[in-house]
């Protein structure tokens, strides 16, 4: 993936970071002919805003872009990470550069903000326009952006995909997925079988959907080095279960596995930077649905560490498959 971000390119246009503090300082380098123009504009270097600058020897001219604060303005160490994330959408279709090249790690942050702001789901329809790109600063470290931008982008992905064609089954399948891109292993316990491995709570909720449930286990690195296990809510779809929901309140419950998809992109960030940590990740995906053997409110459900739960509301389905999964990161198991 480029992330809208590219190595050079062909007469790129100039980006000028300012704020109101900075401006008046920046248009007395550009010159005058600029600094009239700013001023029948009534630019201020508002934070977000953009002036198009005129063209400079037939060549087309760049934008000053109004920024959070002074240091972001100068590509200090507390750049805004955000300071140009509307711009791949909102500059015309081509290539820019940063004027004044950043220092580290403002560098990074600026560049990770461009590439999340180019981010789009294009799982069912094109996005609307190509997005502007921007040539690599030259000291931002493009490992690192590169790791962050592309976690954060799956776990976008997972939760902008519909419950239709992301449950429990395509949720694991992801996983599997990640796991064989960074040579680590992954389990997964389905259906009837959380029962014989006494995972009682994440059956009770998903045992009602076709699409079963799941205990999803991935693991990595080496087993000298400090463990670190990660545990995500994998709710692919939240009905509300017999206390059902209204259609509102099912409107967004596609993103009720984000938890899930936070935990993969974290793990696959630790995994690329080859942390010298020992990860584990567990994932109870589920689908709370109703059918005719889904649990009831008031049932009394049994979970791994032993202890009797009543359901007060199958709402309130995300503790009740999350205290399985953290009895198993924790080591609490006792069979009832």
């Amino acid at each position: 993936m480029s992330f809208a971000l590219v190595d050079k390119a062909d007469s790129p246009r100039p980006l000028y970071l300012a704020t109101r503090d900075t401006l008046a300082a920046l248009l007395e380098t550009l010159g005058a002919e600029a600094r009239a123009w700013a001023d029948i504009q009534g630019y201020a270097a508002d934070p977000g805003s953009l002036l198009a600058l005129p063209p400079v020897s037939g060549e087309a001219g760049g934008y000053i872009v109004g920024t959070g604060d002074e240091a972001s303005a100068l590509g200090g160490v507390d750049a805004d990470l955000w300071a140009l994330g509307a711009l791949p959408d909102a500059l015309p279709v081509g290539a820019y550069y940063l004027a004044a090249e950043p220092a580290e790690p403002a560098a990074s942050r600026l560049a990770t903000g461009w590439a999340l702001g180019a981010y789009a789901f294009t799982r069912y329809k094109k996005r609307k326009r190509v997005a502007a790109t921007l040539v690599w600063p030259e000291q931002a470290n493009r490992e690192r952006v590169s790791a962050m931008v592309e976690a954060i982008y799956l776990g976008r992905d997972l939760i902008n995909t519909p419950a239709g064609d992301l449950g429990p089954k395509e949720l694991a399948a992801t996983v599997r997925d990640v796991a064989e891109q960074h040579r680590a292993s992954c389990s997964v316990i389905t259906g009837d079988d959380l029962l014989i491995e006494n995972y009682p709570a994440i059956h009770a909720v998903g045992r009602a959907a076709q699409n079963g449930p799941r205990l999803i286990d991935l693991r990595w690195g080496d087993e000298n080095h400090p463990k670190v296990t990660l545990v995500g809510k994998g709710v692919c779809f939240d009905s509300g279960g017999l206390d059902i929901k209204s259609a509102a309140g099912m409107q967004i419950m596609k993103k009720d596995m984000g938890g899930a998809a936070s935990v993969l992109a974290l793990a696959h960030v630790i995994m690329r930077a080859k942390l010298p940590v020992r990860l584990r990740v567990l994932i109870p995906a589920v689908e709370n649905a109703i059918s005719g053997n889904a649990f009831h409110p008031l049932d009394v459900l049994a979970t791994r560490k032993g202890v009797t739960v009543e359901v007060g509301n199958t709402d309130a389905e995300g503790r009740l498959i999350l205290c399985d999964a953290l009895a198993e990161a924790t080591g609490k198991n006792r069979r009832c």
